[in-house]
Order: structure tokens, then sequence, then C-alpha cells
């Protein structure tokens, strides 16, 4: 994917050798296509015989993965169902709809990370698992920066129950404890695994005090001597207020308790009291929020913004969202000291300082493909949460990710059906990309283009529903299949390609004798009024059927008036003339005499033009059918006369 605002990176490709070897370049149907040249000035593509080697460089490569192929599947889905969300429906009410949608995101992201890994364990070959590892640690920022991004914007919980969330954001991608403390617990002495105080702290710097002091108590069975101190800290852990957003308490009422309870921590410590034990000294020092102490246990916390969580939790539990930014740069500066930030720190920081904006331009540059800034970005701008500002070339932020993340699928031979429902929801250019788009699909199967044009139909795109079912009708040509190319052209609506092929029916016919697909011919209803060609064609099939029928009188009618109306093709007037010699034979009489008369003038019309046949033996042929004509209509005259005359006198 180009990035944005970013000069592009130079990408080497394994077993090229820049200094001795010249490439050339040159765009495929959806890549780009790189090629070794004896020269240094490229040719065109005829230096491809130069070298065996050529190296095909896409734009998104995640598309091709089967797994994250789901993400983009599943959300799809979610995102559809976001877009019908009503502009009626009460704030109050859209609130908890938009978190539970940002959840469901999650979830996605989630279940496809999972399954990575899963891949990267279970992989036998060292580049794939490496590719599959790569692939969940972008999930894991991606997912971190989501859940985040919902907590701050999407859900903007207030003071006291925001620091609630970003425990629980902490928690969730700090989850490797709960495997430690289960392989802690699970061995035969827990209060002497190497990993016991490690498990008990980390708990602490969670927040999850319960977990703590269960694992704490099994230090306080082994030690009868120390088991007041135990007791001590044990109650200081379990008196910790904790805000209940649902409950009666303001939280005026929740921020002096918790002083209270800080100024019994400042005594138990200022008292000496767990001066013992380290350990326990080091836990009370945490509970105080001491910066010193916290920031000793960075190989526990990782990263800069558990520490701020931790931080936040022991000194600002009541923490405002305004506030926030001045303690995430802080504790960003502390805990990283000189060392720069990774660009996940600076898009968390974003975050932290609430510019949206921000966000979302640093994960446009950072990610390797547009679904997490296209999606969230649609999210945010639903929750209103966006300037309803232009960029410099007509579309809004939303609109533009949209757009790139949709061309992107467009390329997938799949996965291109998905992107016509985010052009769909682009109001300004989505109709332009879509139609620029759906000429590039390529129409490989039947049944891939009849998708296409539905798309096209349904969407009233005109232009290219002739330009799909015209590609389609000359394919089917080129294969002989006449049947086919009828029906897309009569689709679209092409009346000199369907006169073309009527021509090809009709000469087929004069070939074999039959008519191939007689269901198609057969059921043309109004079709049929496309073109004269195809109306005669319909029109002589539907003599043929009543001649089958044996209704002689209706076929002798249409058959002539096929050639009086000049719907017939003159050089297929001789056939409809011989095709009249089996009724002209008929005992009944079945043409009268005036249209007899009219048999008569057409066949004398008829040979009356200059003949320029030059073959002797087809000229004897068509001088036998004119004279075996002209006996026949010469007999039906008679016989018509007779007949008349005998209904007249009566």
């Amino acid at each position: 994917m180009e990035e944005v605002d970013v000069e592009p990176t130079t990408t080497l490709i394994p077993g090229v050798d820049f200094r001795q070897k010249h490439l050339g370049f040159v765009w495929g149907p959806r890549d780009i296509l790189t090629y070794e040249t004896q020269y240094k000035t490229a040719g065109a593509p005829a230096a491809f015989a130069s070298c065996p080697w050529i190296h095909v460089v896409r734009k998104d490569e995640d598309i091709y993965s089967p797994i994250l192929r789901k993400l983009f599947n599943e959300s799809h889905h979610i995102f559809v169902q976001l877009q019908k969300s009503t502009d009626d429906t009460a704030s109050k009410a859209k609130k908890p709809r938009f978190v539970s949608i940002s959840k469901n995101y999650r979830s996605v992201i989630r279940a496809c990370m999972e399954e990575l890994q899963q891949n990267a364990v279970s992989a036998r070959d060292a580049a794939l698992a490496t590719q599959y590892g790569n692939q969940v640690s972008i999930l894991l920022a991606v997912e971190l920066i989501w859940n985040l991004c919902e907590v701050l914007f999407i859900d903007a919980a207030p003071a006291g129950t925001l620091l609630l969330h970003l425990l629980d954001w902490v928690r969730l991608h700090k989850a490797g404890v709960d495997e430690q403390a289960h392989e802690v617990l699970q061995s035969e002495s827990p209060a002497q695994h190497p990993s016991y105080w490690d498990v008990v702290i980390s708990y602490v710097l969670q927040g999850r005090m319960d977990e703590a002091r269960q694992i704490l108590g099994k230090q306080a069975s082994q030690q009868p001597g120390a088991r007041a101190v135990y007791k001590l800290l044990d109650n200081l852990m379990m008196k910790m207020p904790i805000y209940n957003p649902g409950g009666n308490q303001t939280l005026t009422e929740f921020d002096v308790r918790w002083r209270h309870w800080r100024e019994e921590c400042t005594r138990c410590l200022e008292d000496r009291s767990f001066a013992g034990d380290p350990h326990l000294e080091l836990i009370c020092k945490i509970l105080l929020g001491d910066e010193d102490t916290l920031l000793e246990q960075k190989e526990l916390l990782g990263t800069w913004y558990h520490f701020l969580v931790t931080r936040l939790l022991y000194t600002q539990p009541t923490v405002k969202p305004t506030e926030l930014h001045y303690y995430a740069q802080s504790s960003m500066d502390m805990f990283l000291g000189p060392r720069a930030p990774e660009p996940l720190d600076s898009i968390l920081l974003a975050a932290f300082e609430f510019d949206i904006h921000q966000v979302i331009k640093d994960c446009s540059i950072a990610l390797n493909n547009w679904w997490f800034v296209a999606h969230l970005t649609d999210l945010l701008d639903h929750c209103k949460l966006l300037q309803s500002h232009n960029l410099h070339f007509g579309s809004n932020l939303r609109e533009f990710l949209l757009l790139e993340y949709a061309s992107g699928l467009f390329t997938h031979h799949s996965l291109w059906q998905l992107a016509v429902d985010y052009f769909d929801h682009c109001p300004e250019f989505g109709r332009v990309y879509l139609e620029m788009q759906i000429e590039r699909v390529p129409l490989d199967t039947e049944r891939k283009a009849v998708k296409v044009l539905r798309i096209c139909e349904q969407r009233q795109m005109a232009e290219q529903v002739r330009s799909i079912c015209k590609i389609m009708a000359m394919k089917a040509l080129r294969n002989q299949r006449l049947g086919s190319a009828l029906s897309w052209s009569i689709r679209a609506k092409d009346a000199a390609f369907a006169t073309l092929i009527s021509e090809r029916f009709l000469q087929d016919y004069c070939d074999r004798g039959t008519f191939s697909d007689l269901d198609l011919i057969d059921n043309l209803g109004p079709a049929m009024l496309l073109s004269d060609r195809l109306t005669f064609l319909g029109k002589y099939r539907e003599f043929h059927k009543m001649y089958g029928e044996k209704k002689f009188p209706e076929a002798a009618k249409l058959l002539l008036s096929l050639m009086t109306a000049r719907i017939a093709p003159k050089n297929f007037w001789m056939t409809l003339l011989t095709d009249a010699l089996p009724l002209l034979e008929q005992k009944q009489v079945i043409f009268s005499a005036e249209q007899t008369y009219e048999l008569m003038h057409c066949l004398e019309e008829l040979t009356s033009g200059a003949d320029d046949s030059k073959d002797e033996h087809v000229e004897d042929i068509k001088t036998t059918k004119i004279e075996l004509l002209r006996l026949a209509l010469a007999r039906n005259l008679a016989s018509a006369i007779v007949e008349e005359g005998t209904v007249d006198s009566w």
C-alpha cells in the first residue's frame, strides 16, 4: 500500500543485485511487474526476453491471506449493519449501539488473531511461521488502538468510569500474567516458585486485588510469624475503594473514601510496618503510586501506557478525560527516557490527546493496509466525532479512506464483491469509483459476468451493463455459442449485434435445416422487437411451430406476411417460398386466390432481379425450385378459384 505523506521505502527484491542488474517496470493488470534488463535504459516489455525472472510487486498482500480474508468478510457485514442506523434514533440509544458495533469489530480482529497464532505455532515452514507472527503483531497493535479509541471516543467514559475502562484495556492486552499465575499455582510449592512475586506484583500493577490477595495468602500460610504483617497488607488491599458507576455513591464521596484509604497506606509505610519484608513494602509503595517504585517495575509493566494506567489507578482514580494528555505525555517521557517512541507509541499518545485526525493519519502511515483506518473512521463519523471538513481533492476523510480500501479489495478475485457496498456508501465519489473499477473485473465465467451484471443493473449503470453484455456476447460468438451470444445481446439492447447473431442463426438453419437453442428462440417474447432481423427469426420460428402443430391456415398467413410486410430479408425469400411448397401441395386449399397471387408476385419480384451466381449447379437447383413453385402456385390458384367460386355460388 502506498503510504500517505511519506517517502516510499525501498524494497529489495531477493535474488536481485542492484549493483549489477538493471530493472524495468511495467504495470500489470493489478500489480507492478519488475524485470531484469541488459541495458541501462529499459525497453518495453520486449526486454523480458533478456532474463528469466519477473517479480510481482503487489499493493496489498494481506488480501491474499486466507485468514485475513475472514477479517474482511466479517467486518463487511458489520459495516453494512452500521450504515443502516437511522438518523432519527435517539442519541441515548445510539451510543450503546455504536459501542456494541465497535466490540463486534474487535471480536472479529481477535478471532483472526487467534487463528493466525495457532497457524504460526503449527507451521512447519519457518518463513510462513514468521509471516503469521508478523500478522499477529499487527493485529495486536490494531486491536490495542481500536480498544483505546472505543474507550476514549466512542464510549466517551466520564471521570471515574474512565479509569475502570482503561484498566480493562490494559488487562485485556496484558493477559500473560494469568498463564504465569496458573503455572505458579500448579507447582508443588507456589510460594517458592521463582515467578511467585512477579505474579503478585503484576496483579497489583493491574489493580486485580482479589487475585493478588489469593496468591499472597500462599506465602502468609507458610510464615506464621509474619502472619500479622500479611494480614495488615491484605486489609489494605481489600479496603481499596473501587468506583462503582451503577451504585448510589457520588464521585465526590468516592474521592473522600479513596483519600482516607491512601492516608492509611501512608501511615503504614511511615510506621515501617512492612520494613521486615521488602516485597510487602514494595507492594505498599505501589499502592501509594510512588513513581520511582513503579518505574523500577518496567519489566513487569512492559509499556509506558501500562505504567500510565497503574500510575493513575493509585494517584488519580477520578482523572478526567481532559487531563489524560498531561499524564500520558509525562508517563511516556518517564518510561521511555532517551529512547525515541515507536509509531505505536505516537498513535496511542495522539489518542490520549484526543487528536482523532492524528490517530488516523499515523495509522494510515504505520499500518500495512487501509482496513483499520477505513472502518474506524467510518464508525467515528457515525458517532459525529469527525470534523466535516473536505480534503483538497473534494472528498471528506471518511469517504477517501473507504474509497482507498474498497479499491484495494477490487484487485482480489472474490473480495471485489464486498467493495461494491463500500462504494455504495460513499455519496460523493462512490459511484464514479464503482463504474471505473467494475470495468476492470475479469469476466472469466458467465456466472461471474451475471454477478457483475446484476450489480450494474441494480444501480442503473446502463453503460456498464451494455459493455459487459457486449463483451460476453462476443466471447460466446467466438466460441460458436449462438444462443448465449443472442441472450447477451438482448440484455445489452444492442440491435446491431442482435441482427448479426440472428443472421447467423438463419444461416445455421439454412446449412443444417434445424434451429439450435430452440428454448431461447421460443421464449423471445417482446425481446424480438429489438431488431427487424430478430423479429423475423422469432416469427419464422412461430411458423415452424404452427406447421408442426398442423395449424396450416395460420402458418400460411404468417409466412406470407413475413414477405409482404418486408420483415424477411430478401435473400431468405426463396427459403420461405420453398417452405410454402408443402402447404401448396395439400389436398385442402390453404392459400386463398388472393394469397396465391401475392406469393406469385413475391416470386416474380425475386426472380426478376439480376442473378450474380456463377455456379452452374447452384443455378440449376434454383431454376428447378422456381419451376416447382410456379407449378404449385398455378395448381393452388386453380383449386382456390374453383373452391371460392363454389362457395360464392351458394
